[in-house]
């Protein structure tokens, strides 16, 4: 059993994204069905496609610190903020693994570097494009609403 929808959104994303200065109600949305899709929301939280909550690649990781980030620094600072001091340094892709704000913001980042337009938040079809584009370009759109109707729709009955 992962982490509840609406513990996961109130505790992890949505502090995250205003921490960022991307608080939506779709990112919000959107950054749950992907938990959901890739690891049941934490159900699994490592396997070869990939690290922690959201399932990302190592390369993944490191490309986009190494082609968006990096352009960047003052996003990179505000990033590199929520990764731990010592353990970032000797294992960075364990962070996405353990550091569940640090795995968010690497999973939206993912996402904007993709820059798409955000649907509604409750177009899960939309959202579920935006899933596949960014995370499983195989993936079925019903494997993300599906993901959906099983993690989090009965799990986000309390208002996030």
């Amino acid at each position: 059993m992962g982490i509840a929808a609406s513990e996961l959104c109130r505790y992890v994303i949505r502090p995250t994204l205003i921490y960022l200065g991307r608080h939506c109600a779709t990112a919000e949305s959107l950054l749950l069905g992907i938990a959901a899709s890739q690891s049941a929301l934490g159900s699994a939280l490592h396997d070869r496609r990939g690290h922690g909550l959201y399932r990302i690649a190592e390369q993944r990781h490191q490309m986009l610190w190494d082609d968006y980030l990096a352009l960047d620094p003052e996003r990179a600072s505000l990033v590199r903020g929520l990764a731990s001091q010592h353990a970032f340094l000797s294992g960075p892709h364990l962070e996405l693994t353990v550091n569940l704000r640090y795995a968010t913001a690497i999973a939206w980042l993912l996402i904007e570097e993709q820059a798409p337009t955000l649907p509604d938040p409750n177009d899960l079809l939309g959202m579920a494009r935006i899933w596949r584009q960014t995370f499983q370009p195989q993936g079925r759109l019903r494997d993300f609403t599906d993901a959906w109707q099983t993690c989090v729709s009965p799990l986000n009955q309390v208002a996030c």
